[in-house]
């Protein structure tokens, strides 16, 4: 499969030339390998960041730590686009772990060596590995195009997956950044709550009705949006999150 970068450039043949990867153990050791081989050996979700994230003037939101429910551990990002996308990851029922820039691709293209470090890495639930990008735009730059091909090319060779994240639609984005805010367990409320919460919306009932059923909705509120943010219980998260809106049990109360 050949690829081009845009603008010209001659074409490259990346399963020619190969792929390489550097990164560093947890130990921080700079380490490089063949792509092929790192794919299957390292567990590039317990990686450091290999390219630092620098603070830029003007930029709302600076370098930072999310805390990640699905692993227990801080997850370092470095854009607004990233922390969202990584809120995102740490919601989705299909990852099992997730790092920021963790590792760094290089290939030959043009006499040169190239270089990217994708933004994302996640590891599926089915041991899969995902690489991924956000952008800020609803079309992609030219670059973001080419590098997509020449990464998805890179992942596709070692049976992982390439994903671009474009811009989250803002009704949803505000919905699962207030029940992040309850993504700690100390917000379950404990077995007892959990299964009172579940057959109350067994069948769908207004958010703040069923909370009041359970007990005082200022302690029960917290237990149904951890809830919501863990996907034992569903609501459409497509329209503004309120005391009316419409939730459902969807999945059994692990101990």
């Amino acid at each position: 499969m050949n690829m081009r970068a845009a603008g010209g450039g001659e074409s490259i043949e990346p399963g020619d030339a190969g792929f390489d990867v550097r990164f560093f153990t947890p130990s921080r050791r700079e380490t490089y390998a063949v792509w092929q081989n790192a794919s299957r050996e390292v567990a590039f979700e317990d990686a450091p960041v290999v390219r630092p994230f620098v603070s830029r003037p003007g930029k709302r939101v600076a370098p930072g730590w999310w805390w990640s429910s699905t692993t227990g551990r801080l997850v370092h990002f470095g854009s607004a686009a990233m922390r969202t996308q990584v809120m995102l990851a740490d919601q989705d029922p299909r990852v099992h772990a997730l790092a920021c820039r963790p590792l760094e691709l290089r290939w030959q293209e043009d006499g040169r060596v190239r270089t990217h470090a994708p933004q994302l890495m996640l590891r599926l639930r089915d041991g899969g590995g995902v690489l991924a990008d956000c952008t800020v735009r609803g079309e992609p730059s030219a670059r973001q195009r080419w590098l997509a091909r020449v990464v998805g090319w890179a992942c596709a060779g070692v049976g992982w997956q390439y994903w671009l994240l474009g811009p989250v639609e803002r009704v949803y984005r505000l919905n699962v950044t207030w029940l992040s805010r309850y993504r700690h367990p100390r917000c379950h409320g404990g077995m007892e709550r959990a299964r009172a919460l579940q057959a109350v919306f067994c069948g769908g009932r207004p958010l703040v009705e069923g909370a009041a059923e359970v007990g005082d909705p200022i302690g029960v509120l917290p237990a149904v949006f951890h809830a919501l943010w863990s996907g034992v219980l569903a609501a459409d998260l497509s329209v503004p999150l309120h005391e009316r809106t419409q939730v459902t049990a969807v999945a059994s109360v692990q101990e």
